[in-house]
């Protein structure tokens, strides 16, 4: 793979993966011991403590996030990422959690199928809710539905399912599914408006109606949950802390290499392979934040991508984002190279 498809093929995270990739294959062809302990720590997954409100849907939130590979923790001091679980609006409380953050913090809307019946239906409504709540605090929220992510269909649940497909319920409010007579017996509606809700329920029963099998069903409510987007908000978050366990390797590494007279650990820390994926991570980290990275990829792209980026590490940024586009343009700089 050339340089410039690897920066072209740059996402959240891939920055970081490329480099702990790249370290963890040196270290395995120099027999390097001493990198292990270095490649753990950059290497360690993302810590996540989710907090909220009682009420808000927590503890299903931080189970949805525990099934789709997070990394939670019950202590909030020691997480790397908070996500805010909060419902229907921004509370007092909300808005003091938001404020008060001292790392990079998700708000999660949950109960995103609570959200009304506008246009588009109760996502599209939760959708704009999140986009208000971001304008309003500066905080990046996604829409969930966590209750969908966590549900397991058991085959008394799927064949109730299947018969609503054909003998429709009265899904206008859960007291006219519950009290409307219907062949489904009300112990069995009981257990489904637990397990799925009313959104829920006429989503796997669309899905039913379509074909699909109980495996396809739970995919489709598995991607009605939301599940992914969030996941995909926290890893973004997350790009500052994976940048600075980066910059805090090679700081440690250089000093190693000089003490040991090591040149080939010098010498791969100025390979493109590490100094491209170095720059990765810092486009990560200002795109998170909200900056557009120019991606071209001919010599004018990659010369005044350098030059911007040195200029806004010289201008009135704090120290990450300094280093940050210090990081981008000299990656910048060694693309230009091979262009021209």
């Amino acid at each position: 793979m050339g340089a410039e498809d690897r920066f072209n093929r740059v996402g959240t995270k891939e920055g970081h993966q490329i480099f702990v990739a790249g370290l963890t294959h040196f270290a395995e062809q120099n027999r390097n011991a001493r990198l292990t302990p270095i490649i753990g720590r950059i290497g360690a997954p993302l810590r996540v403590a989710v907090l909220g409100r009682d009420g808000v849907g927590r503890d299903t939130v931080r189970a949805a996030l525990t099934r789709a590979g997070v990394t939670v923790t019950p202590d909030a001091t020691a997480a790397d990422v908070h996500a805010l679980v909060i419902a229907e609006a921004l509370k007092p409380e909300d808005r003091g959690q938001l404020a008060a953050a001292d790392r990079p913090i998700v708000t999660v809307l949950n109960k995103a199928d609570l959200a009304g019946l506008g246009d588009g239906g109760p996502l599209a409504q939760a959708h704009r809710r999140a986009a208000d709540c971001r304008a309003l605090t500066g905080v990046a929220t996604v829409p969930m539905v966590a209750l969908l992510a966590v549900v397991e269909l058991d085959d008394e649940l799927v064949s109730a399912l299947r018969v609503l497909v054909t003998e429709p319920a009265d899904l206008t409010s859960t007291d006219a599914f519950l009290d409307t007579g219907h062949s489904v017996w009300p112990e069995l509606r009981r257990r489904l408006l637990a397990a799925l809700d009313r959104f829920g329920i006429a989503r796997a029963v669309l899905a039913l109606g379509d074909g699909a099998d109980a495996a396809t069903v739970s995919e489709v409510l598995r991607r009605a949950s939301q599940i992914d987007r969030v996941v995909e908000h926290i890893e973004a978050a997350g790009a500052p802390v994976r940048y600075r366990r980066i910059r805090s390797a090679i700081a440690e590494l250089n000093s190693l290499a000089v003490q040991s007279g090591n040149e080939r650990l010098a010498a791969f820390l100025s390979t493109d392979e590490t100094v491209l994926s170095v720059m990765a991570a810092a486009v990560d980290v200002v795109e998170a934040a909200g900056a557009t990275v120019d991606r071209g990829d001919d010599a004018a792209a990659h010369l005044r991508r350098a030059v911007h980026w040195r200029r806004y590490s010289r201008g009135p940024v704090d120290a990450l984002h300094r280093s940050c586009g210090a990081d981008i343009a000299r990656g910048s700089l060694r693309l230009l190279g091979p262009a021209r």
